[in-house]
């Protein structure tokens, strides 16, 4: 019987230590990337794609976020409308929409492209996300008109939407072969490390202690 009174206290206490640690975990703010294969990190591993790096450098500066990446490679704009509900599952405080490079590779049209983008935001900021745009860029052998076009709507789309707009994803990283897999699409760990650099500072003022 003792043991039994022993054995329950114990209990009692491992219970009482477990659930505020899962409550503060499940507490932690949610910051979502949704991206294709250049959020998910395509040919690196997990830890070195951008929103990994992001979430260790949260971590080094002080801030109490969970980084949920939500990449998945081949999305386009359209795609990632269909996820939108998925993403808001995890009641994600902030979003990163990195989509785009697909509809771009494949030459689809950008009327198409500003629409999604612009739902997309819009449904995220309706549910209280606030929301930071990559803007993305084509090669200029897609032609200049279509490429002016193709990046002219992820500005149109922050203007018309009030997200937080960052021009451009693969700043510095996009057509060095240092920074980039033999594909010369996909960057290398070394690429999305600097992508993590680049994203920080127009995500740390959306960002609260």
């Amino acid at each position: 019987m003792i043991f039994m009174k022993k054995l329950s206290a114990i209990s009692l206490l491992l219970v009482l230590l477990v659930v505020p640690m899962a409550h503060a975990a499940q507490s932690e703010p949610v910051i979502a990337v949704l991206g294709d294969s250049l959020t998910s990190g395509l040919g690196v591993g997990a830890g070195d794609a951008f929103p990994a790096r992001l979430q260790a450098r949260l971590q080094r500066e002080g801030y109490r976020y969970r980084v949920v990446n939500a990449g998945v490679s081949g999305d386009t704009t359209a795609s990632g409308l269909r996820r939108v509900d998925w993403v808001l599952r995890s009641q994600p405080e902030i979003v990163i929409v990195a989509l785009g490079a697909n509809d771009g590779l494949r030459g689809l049209g950008v009327p198409a492209m500003h629409a999604n983008l612009v739902q997309i935001v819009e449904r995220l900021r309706a549910a209280g996300a606030r929301v930071l745009l990559a803007g993305m860029r084509v090669p200029p052998n897609y032609g200049d008109d279509y490429a002016r076009r193709f990046e002219n709507a992820f500005r149109d789309v922050a203007m018309r939407t009030g997200a937080t707009l960052m021009p451009f994803l693969l700043a510095g990283v996009g057509g060095d072969p240092a920074l980039n897999q033999p594909d010369g699409i996909h960057p290398t760990a070394g690429g999305h490390a600097l992508i993590a650099d680049n994203v920080w500072p127009y995500l740390k003022p959306l960002l609260k202690r």
